[in-house]
C-alpha cells in the first residue's frame, strides 16, 4: 500500500480533532475515528491561499488573532504541526552540522511538512496582510464603531469553534480554565500602549517574539500586542520604507519566539486537548474587550451610543460570516472524508 497520512476528524466543526503524522506504510490502516488521505493537491492552492489570506487580514487588525481565524477555517492543527516540523528541522540541521552528523534528520522532518498546503497559506497570508495594513487598519481609525462591531460579531461567533472541539463534555475544571483565559485576555487587551518612537533592534526582536506567539494563540492578537509594546506603527513604517535592518530584527525575533513555543503548543494540543481548548475559548471571550465598538481615545470602554441598531446589525453580519465559513469548512472536510473512505475501500 502506498504511503498515506492519517489525520483525525475535521477541525472547527464540533469533532474531537487534531492532526497526527503517523505514517501508515504496511498492512491495512486503522481508520477508526480517523481520516486517511493523501497529501494536499496543488489544485487546492487557491482555496488554501484564500484561507491564508483570511488569517493575514485578521492579523492586520489589533484585537483579532490570526489563530482564531485559523481555527475557524480548519487550519489550526495543520499549521501548528507544520511549524513543529520546520522548527525540528532547523534544530536538527544546526546539530547535524555542528556534530558532523549530516542533514538526514533535518531533511526527513522537512519532508513531513505538507508544503502543498503550507506554501499557498503563507503566500495568501503575507499578501493580504500587507494589503490590509493599508486598508483595514485605516478603516478602523476613520470608522471605529462600525468596524469594531463587525469584528466583535465575528470573534463572538468564533468562540463556538474551540468549544465544539472539546473531546469530552465540559467539566468544572474546564469552566475554571475558561474563566482564567477570559481574565488573562481581558487584562492584556486593557494595557496602556507604550510610547516608542525609535525602538532599538533588540526591542523589535523581543516584540516580534511575543507577537508571533500571539499569532498562534486564538484570542491573543499579535497586532494588539505590538500596539501595547509601541511597535505597531514602527512596523508599518519599516515595511513602507523597506528598512531591512528593522525587518531582519523582527524576522529573527519571530523565528526564535516561534521555535521556543510551538513544541509546547503541540504537546498541549496532543496530550491536554480538553484543557487547551477550554483556555483558548476563554482567551477568545476575553479578547472581545479590545473589539468593543464604543471606546475612548485610551481604549477605555464606554456605554453604547449613537446608531446602536447599525452596530448590532453589523455585529450580526460578522457572526454570519463566521457561521458561513464554519459551514463551508465542515462540508469541505466531509467531502474529503467521503473521498478518502472511497480510496481505502
Amino acid at each position: 500500500m502506498r504511503s498515506v497520512t492519517r489525520v483525525s476528524l475535521p477541525t472547527g466543526v464540533g469533532y474531537s480533532s487534531g492532526v497526527t503524522q503517523d505514517a501508515i506504510r504496511d498492512g491495512e490502516p486503522d481508520i477508526d475515528q480517523t481520516l486517511v488521505r493523501r497529501r494536499t493537491s496543488w489544485s487546492r492552492a487557491p482555496i488554501d491561499g484564500v484561507r491564508g489570506g483570511l488569517i493575514g487580514a485578521a492579523e492586520s487588525v489589533p484585537g483579532i488573532s490570526g489563530g482564531t481565524i485559523a481555527l475557524v477555517v480548519g487550519l489550526y492543527d495543520e499549521l501548528v504541526l507544520s511549524a513543529g516540523h520546520v522548527v525540528h528541522a532547523a534544530r536538527a540541521l544546526v546539530v547535524g552540522l555542528v556534530r558532523r552528523r549530516g542533514t538526514a534528520e533535518a531533511v526527513a522532518s522537512l519532508r513531513k511538512v505538507d508544503w502543498r498546503m503550507l506554501v499557498p497559506v503563507l503566500v495568501g497570508m503575507v499578501v493580504v496582510l500587507l494589503v490590509s495594513l493599508r486598508t483595514l487598519a485605516p478603516l478602523l481609525e476613520t470608522h471605529p464603531v462600525p468596524t469594531r462591531a463587525v469584528f466583535f460579531g465575528m470573534i463572538a461567533a468564533s468562540v463556538a469553534v474551540p468549544l465544539g472541539m472539546l473531546p469530552t463534555r465540559v467539566r468544572a475544571r474546564d469552566v475554571a480554565l475558561m474563566v482564567a483565559g477570559v481574565a488573562v485576555a481581558f487584562f492584556l487587551t486593557g494595557l496602556t500602549p507604550v510610547d516608542v518612537t525609535s525602538p532599538s533592534l533588540w526591542y523589535v526582536a523581543f516584540g516580534a517574539a511575543l507577537a508571533i506567539n500571539a499569532l498562534v494563540l486564538p484570542g491573543i492578537s499579535g497586532s494588539a500586542l505590538l500596539v501595547v509594546l509601541g511597535l505597531y506603527v514602527p512596523v508599518q513604517a519599516a515595511l513602507e520604507e523597506r528598512d531591512l535592518a528593522f525587518v531582519a530584527a523582527f524576522a529573527l525575533g519571530a523565528t526564535v519566539g516561534l521555535a521556543s513555543f510551538v513544541k509546547s503548543l503541540q504537546w498541549l494540543l496532543r496530550e491536554r486537548r480538553q484543557a487547551t481548548m477550554a483556555v483558548l475559548a476563554g482567551l477568545m471571550v476575553g479578547s472581545l474587550r479590545a473589539l468593543w465598538p464604543w471606546q475612548d481615545g485610551d481604549a477605555g470602554l464606554r456605554a453604547p451610543s449613537g446608531d446602536l441598531a447599525l452596530a448590532v446589525v453589523l455585529a450580526l453580519a460578522g457572526a454570519a460570516v463566521v457561521g458561513a465559513l464554519v459551514l463551508w469548512e465542515r462540508r469541505r472536510m466531509l467531502r474529503e472524508l467521503d473521498s478518502a473512505s472511497a480510496d481505502v475501500d
